[in-house]
């Protein structure tokens, strides 16, 4: 372990659950609880939600990138009959604060513009009517008048910007918002010692989640309590009232925010403050409640979910037999015209930046860039996807410079399975695995070699076949130091330690179990996984388990569905809440049964005799007697009525960073491996990638349901296709977002998806979650882009293409063919 790490002591385990064959419930693959009232349409989206009284806002939004607003006139607006009232930024901020950042320093952001826009989309006024078609109408009847101001669009040019082209110039003199250094090890030495360095210069364009339902609210003002009441699709609700609350000038306990269904997230929901926010303060200032939902284009141009925008320079060292020793890149990342979580993206890729390979120290300048775009957000990855693909893109460069194979070169480097718990050079650790038994499994599926062959034959006959892979991390159960890790050491910002998840649990007197959650569902399979779970730990069946979620105000901290870990985090919850139901169900149960608690045990949803068939209470008539008969049992708390609990579940694993930065602690130790191979043809006259083949297996530790598994690894693959093919936002030198319609901005559909995507598993379990359980939300948009991207340029290797941006769109990549057929003869 190099001398920076020393410090980075790794905590004992305290997994209870231990991994094991044979369970009765953990492992199957259960059809989805949920799916039957959604199916039947009565799952209960946002705009579902109506309540007596209720208005409709609609938006008045910015066609420039950049401008000072010189005056807004409202007048013919609030003259159309059935508008209630219409308001602008300085109105709003009578009743609500900016929205939070976690930036450090923070940049300011209102919900509506004050005084200025610095992105086409960007609120100036809004209009709350009795509908949404008046509100429409009154808001094509405000008239703004404007000062353009120098557009920002190229990254490296707005880092260099100054006069009227600076974003904030109240708050900063660049529009750099962050620029720090990193070395982890001996980078300088790696480096001055390496046989060969492998240099190249990558680019990864952006795009966004699109969820087939966009962020809405409806919020309502209690004028005689003061506070509020908001229903909103958010994924975060149950640890956002503290920052919200603050925002809109109430205490926590003052805001009730009142789950639904989030019609898909894939990261784009998990804050959703912005439009809370809006709307919450709009019904205080029009004294009705309020409906807002994006629109289609609002949804692209301000929903602040932008992904990753890259610019990097990565350097690889090697050792003259190929091992490689360290890596180092810069790092520009156009962050739009706000920063809400910092640079939480990179620290997110820090958990894992050097892949599967024993690379011995690793060195980073990352600059936070400012620009006329919409902000950006959390993207399934957050991060993550982009640092593998630019890992394995240079492990592919690495190939070509030094002859060897790619999949020899990977081999030859991967930490091997006696070397777990492995810690990476900054400092998070990899807490089990075996990648050369996830490299076997889908060589095999796949049938590499025969496919090479098969390459290799077709590429002779003319045809543009190539085969490529990817062997990538899965880091999952995160801890919030990524999002300050990275700030500057002075001014680290909200420092937060905490990412809990929570549970109540109630045995009814009917014998039904009775779950309340605090977290909502966003697509993954929450009550499905639970009810396997608790029937596990509790001998139960999953049909006697009936769900409910909490609101903010009768909940608890609950972090969510993010950075694939509620599986592992709720799993802990429900073995705290078992171990609690168990000791009270054996408590009441031996009193009946006049044994004591520690002569009978759990059998079959019965409290029974150990040895004796015969013996038994089951779980409904001591729930029955424990709430309805208090006389029945002797005195003393212990005997209080009722068989419930509240578990909470802190994170298994993790330790601060160092204060110095040397390293950045553990704090997304839960990590998984994914082998992707796929085989692809282009047509060289128009640019068109077709996927013939597609083999991933993944490695998320001890698997609960193996069907909604494979549903978060296909979602995932579909999103890293579009990635890699055909998602990009563009943006014209004046800062007009050009494409954000589905006419333009291509998503993949069926038939750009894989005939034939064969998916398997290697079940490494963790030794520090209950169970072994690992995530698995984000693995197929983390290793699709990066073996497309080598399969792609595989096909094209005799024709002497390079692929050093995404996406490759037709286009692009016709593009990128006829330079190279050009350069080849002259």
């Amino acid at each position: 372990m190099s001398s920076h790490l020393k410090s980075n002591v790794i905590p004992p385990s305290r997994q209870r659950e231990v991994p094991r064959t044979g369970m009765t419930w953990i492992g199957q693959s259960m059809k989805r609880v949920e799916d039957p009232r959604i199916l039947s349409g009565k799952g209960g989206y946002i705009d579902d939600v109506a309540v007596p009284g209720m208005a409709h806002a609609a938006m008045v939004s910015s066609p420039h990138a950049h401008a000072r607003i010189v005056s807004i006139d409202t007048s013919k607006a609030k003259a159309l009959p059935g508008v209630i009232g219409v308001y602008t930024g300085e109105d709003l901020a009578t009743v609500a604060d900016p929205c939070p950042s976690f930036a450090a320093p923070p940049i300011t952001q209102h919900a509506i513009s004050v005084g200025k826009v610095r992105h086409v989309g960007e609120v100036v006024a809004a209009v709350v009517a009795e509908d949404r078609y008046i509100a429409e109408d009154a808001a094509e009847l405000v008239e703004v008048e404007w000062e353009i101001l120098p557009p920002n669009v190229d990254l490296e040019v707005a880092a260099a910007a100054t006069g009227d082209a600076l974003l904030h110039p109240e708050d900063r003199d660049s529009n750099v918002a962050l620029d720090e250094s990193f070395s982890f090890g001996d980078v300088d030495q790696h480096f001055a010692e390496a046989h060969t360095v492998v240099k190249r210069r990558l680019r990864w364009q952006r795009s966004s989640a699109q969820a087939i339902e966009t962020c809405g609210v409806v919020a309502q003002f209690d004028r005689f309590k003061g506070g509020y009441t908001i229903h909103s699709n958010s994924n975060f609700y149950n640890f956002i009232p503290f920052v919200i609350g603050g925002s809109l000038r109430v205490s926590p306990g003052e805001l009730r925010i009142i789950p639904v269904l989030t019609g898909g997230s894939f990261g784009s929901k998990v804050f959703n403050h912005k439009i809370i926010i809006l709307t919450a303060g709009l019904a205080r200032l029009a004294g009705v409640p309020v409906k807002y939902i994006e629109d289609r284009l609002e949804h692209f141009t301000n929903s602040d979910s932008h992904g990753s925008d890259r610019l990097y320079d990565a350097e690889l060292a090697m050792a003259e037999d190929g091992t490689f020793t360290s890596l180092r890149f810069t790092v520009m990342d156009d962050y739009g015209a706000y920063l809400q979580f910092g640079v939480g993206t990179h620290g997110n890729a820090m958990a894992q930046v050097t892949g599967p390979y024993q690379i011995q120290s690793f060195g980073m300048r990352v600059m936070a860039v400012l620009t006329n775009k919409t902000q950006q957000g959390p993207y399934r990855g957050f991060g993550s996807e982009v640092t593998n693909w630019v890992m394995e893109r240079m492990v592919d460069a690495a190939a070509e410079e030094l002859g060897r194979d790619p999949m020899a070169l990977r081999e030859q480097n991967m930490i091997q399975p006696d070397q777990f718990p492995y810690m990476i050079p900054t400092g998070n650790i990899y807490d089990s695995g075996n990648f050369q038994k996830v490299l076997e499994e889908a060589k095999t599926m796949f049938d590499f070699d025969g496919w090479r062959s098969k390459a290799r034959a077709m590429r002779a006959e003319g045809r543009c076949v190539g085969v490529g892979l990817a062997t990538c991390m899965e880091r999952s159960v995160y801890g919030p130091t990524e999002w300050w890790s990275l700030n500057n050491k002075e001014t680290p910002g909200f420092t937060l330690t905490s990412t809990p998840e929570g549970i109540t649990v109630r045995l009814d007197p009917s014998g039904k179990m009775f779950v309340t959650l605090n977290s909502p569902m966003v697509g993954n399979s929450p009550e499905t996984v639970v009810a396997q779970i608790l029937a596990e730990r509790l001998t139960i069946a999953p049909e006697d388990i009936v769900f409910n979620y909490s609101d903010s105000q009768s909940g608890f901290n609950g972090v969510g569905p993010q950075g694939s870990r509620f599986t592992a985090m709720i799993a802990g919850a429900c073995v705290s809440a078992s171990i609690k139901l168990e000791e009270k169900l054996k408590r009441f149960g031996a009193h009946m049964l006049q044994r004591r608690p520690e002569d009978v045990e759990l059998r079959n949803g019965a409290v029974a005799v150990k040895g004796l068939k015969d013996q038994e209470k089951a779980f409904g008539e001591i729930a029955l007697t424990s709430s309805f008969f208090r006389l029945s049992f002797p005195d003393g708390e212990e005997f209080d009525s009722g068989i419930e609990t509240t578990a909470v579940y802190d994170h298994p694993l993790s330790t601060d960073p160092a204060e110095d930065r040397s390293h950045l602690g553990i704090f997304y130790p839960i990590v998984g491996h994914i082998c992707h191979i796929v085989a692809v043809e282009v047509d060289p006259g128009t640019g068109k990638v077709e996927i013939l083949d597609y083999t991933a297996v993944h490695d998320n530790g001890t698997m609960v349901n193996p069907r909604t598994l494979a549903g978060q690894v296909w979602g995932g693959t579909a999103n890293g296709i579009g990635t890699t093919l055909s998602e990009v936002f563009e943006y014209d030198e004046d800062g007009q977002f050009t494409n954000p319609n589905f006419a333009e901005f291509a998503m993949p559909t069926a038939n750009e998806m894989p005939r034939n995507l064969k998916l398997g598993h290697v079940e490494t379990p963790s030794p520090y979650t209950e169970y072994g359980i690992k995530g698995g939300g984000e693995g197929g948009r983390l290793g699709a882009p990066s073996a497309l991207t080598s399969a792609i340029e595989d096909a094209l290797s005799d024709r002497g293409v390079k692929i050093a941006s995404l996406p490759v769109t037709p286009p692009i990549l016709r593009g990128l063919i006829r330079d190279a057929e050009q350069a080849a003869t002259g």
